[in-house]
């Protein structure tokens, strides 16, 4: 009956690898969407070598140890051939060594029934075996060596060949624990001296351990004592005396240890240098943002991203790829894993395979759940691995050493079970375990689910230019659908061309290194086709591909040649001019100096972010400046010419004019001055203001993106975020226009100096309200105290625009 069960749970476990394993072949041609590609074979080698050793181990079980439990041997193939096919497809070289690693260890594993038929041996050499572990640890102070070249030196070996000590030896603690604990019970009243051999032995374990530096399996320890002497004893004492030993470690660690100094301020605040030492922990947010809840699929992620995702951070590599969902049910396989543990426990025949497999069950979930815990900032990072899912060769012989226990204590079928008088700490223990599962399954939701649109936003998320390598995205066109920016290339090498670079500024960018800035940014759901398409076909490109669908163009109310004129009048003077339609607020031209070619961040980057003339700085809409005289036109229309304004009444004008308000459009625009602080406008501001005194007193929305290209309905118009606004009298801003009105030409002009610490000069001008063609209105802001030139500048971009 058992034989049979094992052998349906494992060709589960085996249909379940295979489909990953096509998964992972054909995922080259899903990302690619071609398949002309080069796809992946190699993991095949791993799988097929896998499966043939759980067979062989299967058949020698079934024969060895008949009435062993069914399912920890299907659980341990499922963890451990997922975790084998996730190094594979993150590094083959180590998928390779882990599939050597795995079949050596699964020899191992077969062989064992055969010379250890029960664990009797085990028992009774506890003393020579954690001695012996011990020892081995000790040796690497003197000859440990680190396989990356760098880095702690826990491990012992040469020639690509190496061991971690410390690994096995929180098995053998466990056995000695159990083995030592068992001759004993039932335990007396003076547990002080009935365990005071092993505090002597776990105290000098901690002390190697944290000589090592190596915390995570100091931690492990500490866990794993507290928790086997609660079962041996029922006192609730010990895992609080525990937790306290952690937290006084962790604290006194804090201010005389700098690795623990370090881990810990990552943890509490990883946002506070996301470059540096918090790198790894905010790539595995992001990671786990990136897979939202059904992942991006096998092969179709970018785990590899995270530093040491084949170890240390394969929960994140698996979490990105699978998603929620994946982390749920790895969650859940670790949960079966250690209930099958504490059931074996339970119905053990001898106190010492009780205990035993109780510590086993113990060691798994702590492991488990520090680096789960770690890799979702809910612990701090440990170092520790995944048992029979991160690589290293290591851990997985302790991983089926302990599995080979369990099966060999579960493989007892006609005994009765050992007397339990008080089983309420194994029943808590395993609450315990589940609850804590739980809270990381809450955790992963947290950061895949609420915290996601943050953390793939933010500039140090490579995997938007990843996939805008992959997937076509949006043009950018002026209203005459000229190109502005533009994607060219071979999917896999596709890259975004920025055709008219003065406007910089203005559209933006998007980077692999600096992120995105400007429209490119603010209309990146449209440009990357997650706006605009039906939610069915951005499902389905997410499920197929990963990715989203081809991006969507986006047509400005730029006119290109008005915008190359502005850009030559302005030149080299440091300033901003906006020139807009005065009856519908499109932004028909947007300049801004100095500027800059987005197509050559790469080599200017740095040199750009540090230059004091701000080029990245879009001036037009985010520049804030003293207004000084320049409200006066709109203050005077407002009052009809009033000798004297009260201060609550200019507040009230200034409010109708939009200067204590954003401007709403789609862009990047400045914040606000407040009706308290001295008055600081962005000449974007100024020129909707100007519109008032050309449309007869109406502030219009700001308009700069009017349409987006669906793949249903062609062109759509994009509707302005705001709406008109009677600002001033209609008549009152007539006669302002009007009073201002400019000699020889259908125009208005005004002219305002700022003698502030550094001058500046404001130029409005605006077509005149009878005038027959489009009306429009003009704000030019030049750092420097130059009316002349602010003048001519106006001119001469009206007499283009007014005559094309």
């Amino acid at each position: 009956m058992n034989e049979r069960l094992e052998r349906r749970l494992l060709d589960l476990v085996g249909a379940f690898l295979i489909l990953f394993s096509v998964i992972l072949t054909l995922s080259p041609a899903v990302r690619e969407r071609s398949w002309q590609v080069d796809y992946r074979w190699s993991h095949w080698l791993g799988l097929a070598a896998c499966a043939m050793a759980f067979f062989f181990v299967h058949r020698l079980y079934a024969r060895y140890l008949p009435d062993h439990d069914p399912y920890l041997l299907p659980l341990a193939a499922l963890l451990s051939g997922w975790g084998l096919l996730t190094v594979w497809r993150l590094t083959p070289e180590f998928g390779l060594r882990q599939t050597l690693w795995l079949l050596m260890v699964l020899g191992l594993f077969a062989l064992a029934p055969r010379f250890l038929p029960d664990l009797g041996l085990v028992r009774r050499y506890k003393y020579f075996l954690l001695a012996l572990g011990l020892a081995l640890t000790a040796l690497t102070l003197f000859f440990g060596r680190n396989p990356a070249g760098s880095g702690a030196r826990l491990w012992l070996g040469c020639c690509g060949l190496y061991f971690q000590p410390s690994e096995p030896l929180k098995l053998l603690f466990v056995v000695y624990l159990a083995a030592y604990l068992a001759d004993r019970l039932p335990l007396g009243r003076n547990l002080l001296s009935l365990l005071f051999p092993t505090l002597f032995v776990t105290g000098l374990a901690l002390l190697l351990l944290f000589v090592q530096r190596d915390l995570g399996t100091a931690s492990i320890f500490i866990l794993l004592y507290a928790v086997l002497v609660f079962l041996a004893t029922g006192e609730a004492r010990a895992l609080w005396v525990s937790m306290a030993i952690l937290a006084l470690a962790g604290g006194s660690g804090y201010f005389f240890v700098d690795l623990i100094r370090i881990r810990l301020d990552v943890w509490l605040n990883p946002w506070a240098d996301p470059g540096g030492r918090s790198y790894q922990i905010v790539q595995s947010l992001i990671a786990i943002a990136n897979g939202g809840v059904g992942g991006r699929g096998p092969g179709l992620g970018s785990p590899s991203l995270v530093p040491i995702a084949h170890s240390d951070f394969i929960f994140t590599a698996i979490a990105e790829e699978t998603g929620l969902a994946g982390v749920v049910a790895l969650l859940a396989l670790i949960g079966m894993l250690v209930m099958r543990s504490l059931r074996i426990a339970l119905y053990s025949a001898h106190h010492f395979g009780r205990l035993l497999a109780a510590g086993i069950g113990v060691y798994f979930s702590v492991q488990s759940l520090l680096i789960v815990g770690g890799n979702l900032r809910v612990l701090p990072l440990t170092g520790v691995t995944l048992p029979f899912v991160s690589y290293g060769g290591s851990s997985l012989l302790t991983a089926f050493a302990a599995l080979f226990m369990l099966l060999t204590i579960s493989n007892q079928a006609e005994e009765e079970p050992a007397p339990l008088p008080r089983p309420r700490p194994y029943i808590l223990v395993g609450g315990l375990v589940c609850l804590t599962l739980g809270v990381m399954g809450l955790a992963a939701g947290w950061w895949a689910i609420v915290r996601a649109p943050g953390l793939l936003a933010r500039t140090d998320n490579a995997r938007r230019s990843i996939s805008d390598r992959y997937v076509l995205r949006g043009a950018l066109l002026d209203r005459n659908n000229q190109l502005l920016n533009s994607t060219a290339g071979q999917t896999g090498s596709l890259t975004r061309i920025y055709h008219y670079p003065p406007l910089g500024p203005v559209v933006g960018y998007t980077h692999p290194v600096y992120g995105q800035a400007g429209l490119e940014a603010s209309l990146d759901a449209y440009l990357r086709g997650l706006q605009g398409n039906p939610a069915s076909l951005v499902w389905w490109h997410h499920v197929l591909y990963g990715t989203p669908p081809p991006g969507l163009d986006v047509r400005l109310s730029l006119d290109l040649s008005l915008q190359s004129q502005a850009d030559i009048l302005l030149g080299e003077h440091p300033g901003a001019l906006v020139l807009l339609n005065a009856a519908t607020g499109e932004i028909l031209a947007m300049a801004s100096h100095p500027t800059f070619d987005p197509a050559r961040l790469d080599e200017q980057g740095p040199a750009l972010a540090l230059d004091e003339s701000a080029p990245l700085l879009n001036r037009a809409s985010l520049g804030r400046y003293p207004a000084g005289e320049a409200t006066q036109p709109f203050l005077d229309a407002w009052s009809e010419k009033s000798a004297w304004l009260p201060e609550q009444e200019k507040a009230q004008a200034y409010q109708a004019l939009g200067f204590y308000a954003a401007p709403l459009l789609r862009m990047p625009s400045a914040l606000p001055s407040l009706p308290s602080d001295e008055l600081h406008l962005s000449p974007l501001q100024m020129a909707l203001a100007a519109a008032t005194l050309s449309a007869d007193g109406l502030r219009p929305p700001p308009r700069i993106a009017l349409a987006v290209n669906t793949s249903r309905e062609g062109w759509v118009i994009l509707p302005a975020l705001d709406e008109d606004v009677p600002a001033l009298d209609a008549q009152a801003a007539r006669a302002m226009a009007q009073e201002l009105a400019y000699s020889g030409q259908p125009l208005w002009q005004f002219s305002s100096v700022v003698k502030a610490e550094r001058p500046l000069t404001w130029q409005l001008a605006g077509t005149l309200p009878d005038w027959k063609g489009t009306p429009l209105a003009l704000a030019v802001l030049l750092e420097e105290e130059n009316p002349t030139l602010a003048r001519d500048i106006a001119v001469e971009l009206f007499q283009r625009a007014l005559n094309p």
